[in-house]
């Protein structure tokens, strides 16, 4: 192969580089899209409509716990308490674990049972295990009561919510009625 060959060898491919580059070149001036300011898209979420109220700085929203209630039922909440029961037990009679032995606590004082070492915070909250005390706190423990020892992440969903605490008040000597 003599040296022209391989000059054209050469020639070919540093043209066919050129024509990619040029043509990169041209493609962005022929199509030029205008890049954003802030990467990504608004998502749009309809808000449900509830009325906030703030008091000893804990936001809390204002439900109907009748409404609420409406929705759970005592076989579901049996099963989502499935979670729960690696630190608390629900038999009458049953011994406290990490967390407290949650038979009758619907209606109980807070922090009353006698034997489980409570946190300062859930000893200092002086209020009884309602419907609503109860809904707030498995929303998300650690903020319905600052400072509690609590490390679960919390209940999201409202049915989920309302047949943990059906569950909770029927494991009970006087089950409460419901709102």
């Amino acid at each position: 192969m003599d040296s022209f060959e391989i000059n054209k060898i050469v020639a070919a491919v540093l043209m066919v580089a050129l024509l990619v580059i040029g043509l990169s070149k041209v493609s962005d001036i022929v199509f030029h899209v205008e890049k954003p300011k802030t990467p990504g898209y608004s998502v749009e979420i309809e808000q449900a409509q509830s009325a906030v109220m703030t008091s000893n700085d804990v936001t809390e929203k204002i439900i109907d716990i009748s409404a609420l209630m409406a929705l759970g039922d005592v076989a579901s909440g049996e099963k989502i308490f499935k979670k729960c029961a690696a630190c608390h037990s629900i038999v009458k009679g049953g011994k406290n674990k990490i967390g407290p032995a949650l038979y009758n606590v619907v209606g109980r004082q807070v922090g009353a049972v006698n034997d489980y070492k409570y946190s300062k915070a859930l000893i200092g909250y002086k209020k009884a295990w309602t419907f609503e005390e109860l809904n707030g706190y498995l929303i998300k423990p650690a903020k319905w009561i600052k400072g509690t020892k609590m490390a679960f992440a919390g209940l999201r969903k409202e049915k989920d919510r309302a047949s943990v605490i059906k569950y909770l008040n029927q494991n009970s000597d006087n089950p409460l009625s419901l709102p």
